[in-house]
């Protein structure tokens, strides 16, 4: 029997977060192995031109889905904020309403996104004979965002009430099915990056039923109920100010890669396919860190909402010690075993060489990132979206940019274009923290003001 509920107010938080992080890591692990199933079979069993089509698709991929994720964060903050109010009439009504929401937004991206997926593709300098492969990747895909809408919805509720149990398991039984239907697909039907795709697409459906399963039979506040799925007006809002500055946050980030895409792939074929394989790596640290991201957004929510301000400060540091500190482990494990690593997707020395350059870059530099994210992560549960997003915009996405046209321009190799990343996280990083402490002073000045009004 699962425990529904989980007070994130009380306890150690240390501990509380640790375990409250666990599922959720070996969820996003399980998420990343959809793609990486994907990802190695066709690599495996395809052909080299498959797997550098199915890898010169991850970033425009990345851009639709990391919308979505923002959208869910969102839910999952409001959740949890009036979990910790117990204010449960407005947990009913935010449940009913984002699933209304996540849906039509999943359809609504579902739509532009294969739509302009060639014209993406081309201007992503996508060669010419990988093209047509990954604009088929894509258009199957897409598919599956309505589902992958639901499921994030889905779980951002859950993990608020502290559930990130159930989630896991969901996930676990689609990717089984996920990886089971990609050998049946690829060896035994030999439909190549057509196979990958359906694969995808049904295990995603498989998850998202089983979340929805779940919230219309719970006994939590926010059970679903068919009568009871009306729009409310006031949800929406809140819901869309929290949920698409995270979303579009994700998503401009994922544009400014666009860009760095782009200059990957004006490399040759080998860069392009060495890039697809080692991109796994840092899908799979980014997911792993993401579970602390989600914890202390969680719990600084409930804890925001149940009016425990002290207890804000202590479950940041916390999470930000988390994400680090995997960070840095993961990082180094695929410095050093970065070449068995890079043989699951490929038997090419040339690619596995290729792929490195990539590793050794992003591995001694992945736990700057968490600075940076569990920071907004912090700021989200705050209830704080906008500003956020403006100095990611700024630290990331444009510095990104010019990056690309300035130094990659200049020295043209590789490694000066892999480079940006630690850049610019550690400069987002830095501003997003001295927003963080401003807006947490704010906080901790206006609850002594009350404290003395009250006296």
């Amino acid at each position: 029997m699962i425990k529904e509920q989980e007070d994130l107010t009380v306890g150690s938080p240390f501990k509380k977060i640790l375990l409250f992080s666990l599922p959720l890591m070996f969820s996003n692990l399980l998420q990343v192995l959809f793609n990486m199933s994907d990802v190695a079979v066709v690599g495996r069993f395809g052909s080299k031109e498959a797997l550098g089509s199915v890898g010169s698709t991850t970033t425009y991929v990345i851009l639709f889905t990391g919308f979505l994720i923002g959208i869910g964060s969102g839910i999952n903050a409001l959740t949890a904020r009036y979990l910790g109010a117990k204010d449960h009439i407005r947990v009913a009504r935010i449940a009913h309403t984002g699933l209304w929401v996540s849906l039509l937004l999943g359809c609504l991206l579902l739509g532009i996104g294969i739509s302009i997926v060639r014209p993406m593709l081309v201007l992503l300098n996508t060669k010419p004979e990988l093209l047509e492969d990954a604009v088929i990747y894509v258009y199957i895909v897409f598919l599956g965002l309505p589902a992958l809408a639901i499921y994030n919805y889905g779980n951002g509720i859950l993990s608020a009430d502290g559930d990130t149990k159930r989630p896991l398991l969901f996930l676990a039984f689609a990717g089984i099915i996920n990886i089971a239907l990609n050998l049946l697909f690829v060896i035994v039907c030999q439909l190549s990056v057509i196979g990958v795709a359906l694969a995808s697409i049904i295990s995603q459906y498989i998850s998202a039923i089983l979340i929805l399963i779940s919230l219309f039979h719970t006994k939590r506040p926010y059970r679903l109920y068919l009568s009871q799925l009306k729009i409310h007006k006031v949800e929406v809002k809140a819901i869309l100010s929290l949920g698409l500055p995270a979303g579009l946050q994700n998503a401009i980030f994922s544009m400014a890669n666009l860009f760095i895409q782009s200059g990957v792939n004006s490399f040759d074929a080998i860069v392009v396919e060495g890039n697809a394989a080692a991109a796994n790596a840092d899908t799979l640290v980014y997911d792993v860190m993401a579970a602390f991201y989600m914890a202390a957004a969680s719990f600084i929510a409930q804890n925001y909402g149940a009016g425990k301000r002290k207890n804000i400060l202590k479950c940041y540091f916390i999470g930000l010690l988390y994400s680090s500190l995997i960070g840095l482990i993961l990082g180094l494990g695929f410095v050093i075993l970065g070449r068995n690593f890079l043989s699951l997707f490929t038997k090419d020395k040339e690619v596995i060489a290729a792929g490195m350059s990539r590793l050794v870059v992003m591995g001694c530099s992945f736990f700057i990132s968490a600075f940076m994210d569990c920071t907004i992560a912090a700021l989200r549960g705050l209830g704080k979206t906008i500003i956020p997003m403006l100095l990611l915009i700024f630290g990331s996405c444009i510095f990104r940019i010019v990056w690309v046209y300035t130094v990659f321009q200049h020295f043209k190799t590789i490694t000066a274009l892999y480079l940006l990343y630690p850049v610019s996280w550690g400069l987002t990083a830095i501003s997003v923290l001295i927003y963080f402490f401003f807006i947490y002073k704010r906080i901790y000045i206006q609850d002594q003001k009350r404290i003395e009004k009250n006296i």
